[in-house]
């Protein structure tokens, strides 16, 4: 099984809704990257008892992706995000030259402001 970043973030989407044994073994192999090995030392069970419950995991993750389409539904946020923000950058550079045009200017601060609140951090 390879180790996959996507079920990382999935799990930060969907943890909440698996089984406390599931978030526990996803935690240690995606979060914490322990192997297999590791995890079935630590819980004191098999291998492929570790295998099984993160197949598990991946899959419940997966059916829950495709109905609720969270993810994909951030990713599309974030990738708005970032085109409005470039596009907020090049008014302001065709804008700022002009000083009768400061109304302009206040919009785009606006406008940059709240973003900021929708994705803090970008």
């Amino acid at each position: 099984m390879a180790k996959n970043l996507e079920y990382s973030i999935l799990l930060d989407f969907y943890g909440d809704m698996l089984t406390e044994k599931q978030q526990s073994f996803a935690e240690l192999y995606y979060n914490q990257d322990l192997s297999l090995g590791e995890i079935s030392d630590h819980e004191g069970i098999t291998r492929q008892g570790v295998h099984d419950n993160l197949k598990r995991c991946e899959e419940y993750m997966d059916e829950l992706e495709s109905k609720l389409k969270l993810y994909s539904k951030h990713k599309n946020a974030k990738k708005t995000f970032t085109e409005i923000t470039t596009l907020c950058k090049q008014l302001r550079e065709i804008v700022e030259p002009y000083k009768y045009l400061t109304k302009a200017v206040e919009i785009i601060d606006s406008l940059e402001n709240k973003l900021s609140f929708i994705l803090p951090g970008n």
